[in-house]
């Protein structure tokens, strides 16, 4: 029995105007929409090479209006539809260049959908301008936004941070324009004139949305969206205008295998419950009556009975007695304290560690607080 969203079957490309088959898409049923809209480039005449071979740019008509007026309304249609559609947790992406994506922007703002980012896709490849009338147009703009201001969006930021080495992931995406055999070809010629990379959205795919989410593309062309949904396990749904380009995109993801559940779990992200100093206590991996240590040995604390501490005559939490000792409001006492075994000093923050490890799947959480207990030891 195939999967459906309201007369949809999903995980299919449909053909016909997006507009008027969106509008049989149920309220509030997609978790992720990528468009890439009509640009309304407005070009004027041919472009030409220094060496005079003819540039092949986007002049298709279905990127043609007759003023900013009918683009406007055009994309007020759409963006309302794309609202109605959206789960309160999903995401919109919407991409353009200088000549459509303010206006689309005045438009999501209109409709009060809520932007959260622009990025900037960083062309690593560009093409050059062959006039040297203007700067090399070398990047394109994203817009990311939510239904409301109080969305509870998929955002999935510390595998992003893994992904870019440990490092935030930033607003400023370098990414090559679609070649080799990437690029959908017929007859030796590019299929569309505005195929995005799979590494584009293979980004987006992966850092706001979940596997089994719906993916939904209302412009879908030559089928990058629902490409690279179907490898990263996720369903979807896409319309497309042109028969050809519907048809181009079914004989590519034909070829596409999705990646094992396995392979597509967010681990990072898992959310473990909290664990409390007292119930390494009740635990016995600390005993009430011995003593934690700072590093440097110069305070001690007892243990009691409910979890607090005692220095001198001062009783507190590990955290609170430890901002006592440090002249701050507060500090983390997990890094701050001690406790010996076998004369040797150990965190406290790693016997958390260590009982974690044994009771939960931990093998990717703490790296950052054991990082930083390892450095301050090798000080």
């Amino acid at each position: 029995m195939p999967l459906k969203l309201g007369d949809f079957e999903l995980n299919r490309i449909y053909q016909g105007d997006s507009i008027e088959l969106m509008r049989r898409i149920p309220d509030n049923s997609v978790d992720l929409i990528f468009a890439d809209p009509p640009y309304n480039l407005q070009l004027n005449g041919e472009l030409y090479r220094p060496n005079q071979t003819k540039v092949d740019a986007v002049n298709d008509d279905w990127d043609k209006f007759n003023s900013f007026e009918e683009y406007d309304n055009f994309s007020f249609l759409w963006l309302k539809e794309c609202k109605r559609i959206l789960k309160d947790t999903g995401s919109l992406w919407v991409i353009g260049t200088y000549h459509n994506i303010f206006r689309l922007g005045t438009i999501i703002q209109n409709l009060d959908l809520w932007i959260l980012n622009d990025i900037i896709w960083i062309k690593t490849n560009p093409m050059p301008n062959f006039k040297g009338t203007r700067f090399n147009n070398a990047h394109e703009t994203l817009i990311w936004a939510t239904k409301s201001k109080n969305s509870n969006y998929t955002f999935h930021y510390h595998s992003l941070k893994i992904f870019n080495d440990d490092l935030q992931m930033r607003s400023d995406w370098y990414i090559p324009i679609c070649q080799g055999e990437e690029r959908v070809k017929i007859n030796g010629k590019k299929a569309h004139s505005t195929q995005k990379p799979e590494e584009l959205l293979y980004r987006i795919i992966l850092s706001t949305s979940n596997p089994g989410d719906i993916i939904f593309d209302p412009f879908s062309g030559s089928g990058t969206t629902a490409a690279v949904a179907k490898k990263l396990g996720r369903k979807f749904l896409a319309f497309e205008k042109d028969e050809n380009y519907v048809k181009i995109s079914i004989e590519r993801l034909e070829k596409i295998q999705t990646l094992t559940q396995d392979l597509l779990e967010y681990k990072v992200e898992k959310r473990i419950p909290r664990i409390p100093f007292g119930l390494l206590i009740e635990k016995g991996i600390i005993r009430v009556g011995e003593f934690l240590f700072s590093k440097d040995l110069k305070h001690k604390a007892k243990v009691l009975a409910d979890g607090s501490i005692q220095c001198e005559n001062v009783v507190g939490s590990i955290h609170k007695i430890s901002a006592y000792l440090l002249g701050k409001e507060r500090n983390n006492g997990w890094e701050y304290w001690f406790v010996k075994r076998d004369d040797k000093l150990l965190s406290i923050n790693r016997l958390r560690f260590e009982y974690y490890k044994t009771n939960y799947d931990v093998r990717f959480f703490f790296i950052e607080d054991l990082k930083k207990e390892n450095n301050s030891l090798n000080e």
